[in-house]
């Protein structure tokens, strides 16, 4: 099975779920706290080695109670943590996280020493990257960081998966070494800046991505399941349909997923339903990681 390297950030999510998320100077009283890990990056790990992914994951953290706590957790889970760095000068991320009584959610991240992961890092993991392996990033690190991975992966022969994610527009240079990008709605609005409202619209902005440079684009759509553009073809995935209570770090058990059906030779489509059947699972429970199913699960 070929390894899926992920480099990307790793949170301790502090999350509030309440009846509604607050308006500019509200405060709401009685909702209910949990604290669990998170990070967009961690959280997509996470997903790989419970779905039975050859897993190396690259992060960095603070040297502190949650930082250590973190690495104690990775280990718990199997997680190779040779490559997570605890920095002795900055905090480890956390995000705040808000959920409403429909599964809805508004987060705000420090993003402490993810914004510490730099060139440097990328390089002790060079060795590890073979033709054929999968790179799965987000950007919630540097970008510069992730650049250079993305080129440095692309000229060894890895196939470089971006999730861009939190939503940004990104350098034209980026696109030609990814062999696929799986933005959501407004994600993929905010990469085109064309408005989408309806099917017709989708389909339009998964050309307009693959008019960049990058060979596969898959726009999740939520319960609207996701759309695929391989190939210069064009198809859909329905979601599976569930009654959902959380929806974070659903679209990183999708992206999660997606990476260990193609590792193990799936094609884009059946590693597509995979993906949407595991994320269908996690939004069915609290919390990112916490929410995250095992392989059995499926």
């Amino acid at each position: 099975m070929k390894k899926i390297i992920v480099i990307g950030s790793s949170n301790v999510d502090m999350v509030v779920r309440t009846s509604h998320l607050p308006a500019p100077g509200e405060t709401i009283l009685g909702g209910e706290f949990f604290m669990n890990q998170g990070g967009k990056g961690a959280n997509q790990a996470v997903a790989i080695k419970r779905l039975g992914g050859n897993l190396i994951f690259m992060a960095k953290l603070g040297n502190d109670v949650l930082g250590r706590q973190s690495v104690g957790y990775f280990k718990k889970e199997g997680i190779d943590t040779r490559y997570i760095a605890l920095d002795e000068d900055s905090a480890s991320g956390v995000a705040l996280i808000s959920v409403d009584d429909h599964a809805e959610n508004s987060i705000v991240v420090a993003s402490g020493a993810n914004m510490l992961l730099n060139e440097q890092d990328v390089d002790k993991m060079l060795e590890e990257m073979c033709e054929g392996d999968i790179l799965l990033m987000q950007l919630e690190i540097p970008l510069q960081t992730v650049e250079y991975a993305a080129r440095k992966a692309f000229g060894k022969g890895v196939k470089v998966v971006l999730n861009p994610a939190p939503a940004r527009s990104l350098p034209k240079e980026l696109f030609r070494h990814l062999y696929m990008v799986t933005p959501n709605r407004i994600e993929a609005e905010m990469l085109t800046g064309i408005k989408i409202a309806n099917d017709a619209d989708v389909e339009k902005v998964a050309e307009e991505i693959c008019a960049m440079g990058v060979k596969n684009v898959i726009i999740t759509l939520g319960s609207k399941g996701c759309l695929i553009r391989e190939e210069g073809v064009s198809y859909r995935i329905d979601a599976f349909k569930v009654a959902p209570v959380d929806t974070t770090a659903a679209g990183d058990t999708f992206n999660g997923a997606l990476c260990v059906g193609l590792s193990e030779g799936m094609d884009l489509k059946q590693a597509a339903v995979m993906a949407s059947k595991a994320s269908s699972i996690a939004v069915t429970r609290m919390g990112a990681q916490s929410s995250i199913p095992y392989r059995e699960e499926l």
